[in-house]
């Protein structure tokens, strides 16, 4: 497995690694959830592909200074699970050997960046679409592979990929859970013992919505009542930073659930910030 650093080393690496060549871009602190990506993109790269997969703590889509700095990096560890899940190749740039200085270009995307997570974090998918362009254009991978779990930002990317011609296949993966039903992420690591004992009522909380959904109950608005109470039915201390229930594609408001729709949340446990989503399908 090689371990490059710099752009133009990835470039002089890149004629060795046969095609299709299937990307897996992530921000490290790796886990059973990105591992099944690399799975998946295994998968997709067949015995004679190559899959390619990128650590980089990108500072362009935090708008929060203190989240980039405890955002867990454990760069060691990371390679050696690359290694013994099938990655050829591992692009581990830092900061400066993506971003000249004087940078001053970015992509932006204006209609499904402006609820969830877009409207709660400014410039977050500014920084998102560009470094995702970047890592494209750097590792002229044929198809790339994102989790559900982050479903505004798959559905930005595919929108990006469409509206921008850019040839490349967008592979979306189930999100992976913890077998209390916790979305697996990095920051689950900096939950209390209390919050992490609470957390998977967010889950608990968006199927019983699906559930009242499929014995019949479409109103938006009771739906998300409904998961709100749920989610809020409990002593631990929390903040919703968002719920919402949005069609699918457009990730625009509805009210009645009549096509594939999707619920979204993103709950705050003190300054741990978690995000879910059940899809809804008539």
């Amino acid at each position: 497995m090689l371990c490059i650093h710099t752009p133009d080393k990835l470039a002089a690496s890149l004629d060795l690694q046969p095609t299709p060549r299937i990307l897996v871009p992530t921000m490290g602190a790796l886990h059973d959830g990105h591992l099944t990506l690399v799975k998946r993109a295994r998968e997709l790269a067949g015995p004679t592909g190559s899959v390619i997969l990128t650590l980089f703590v990108n500072p362009t889509q935090f708008n929060n200074p203190k989240d980039l700095d405890k955002y867990p990096r454990s760069l060691e560890r990371d390679l050696e699970l690359c290694k013994q899940h099938g990655v050829d190749l591992v692009f581990a740039p830092e900061s400066g050997a993506m971003y000249y200085q004087d940078h001053s270009v970015n992509i932006s995307e204006s209609s499904l960046t402006q609820r969830l997570c877009g409207a709660t974090r400014p410039g977050h998918f500014d920084g998102v679409c560009t470094v995702v362009m970047k890592l494209f254009n750097l590792c002229r991978a044929d198809a790339a592979v994102f989790g559900k779990k982050d479903y505004q930002q798959l559905a930005v990317i595919r929108r990006m990929v469409r509206d921008l011609n850019i040839p490349i296949t967008i592979e979306g993966v189930d999100t992976v859970r913890e077998p209390d039903g916790l979305a697996m992420s990095s920051r689950n690591t900096r939950l209390t013992t209390d919050q992490r004992s609470d957390a998977p009522r967010i889950r608990k909380a968006l199927l019983a919505a699906r559930d009242a959904f499929l014995h019949g109950s479409s109103q938006v608005q009771a739906l998300l009542e409904l998961t709100r109470a749920e989610i809020e039915a409990s002593p631990e201390n929390k903040r919703i930073d968002y719920l919402e229930l949005l069609d699918a594609e457009s990730l625009q408001p509805i009210e009645e659930v009549t096509r594939p729709a999707v619920m979204a949340t993103a709950v705050f446990y003190g300054d741990v910030r978690l995000i879910d989503n059940i899809e809804m399908l008539p």
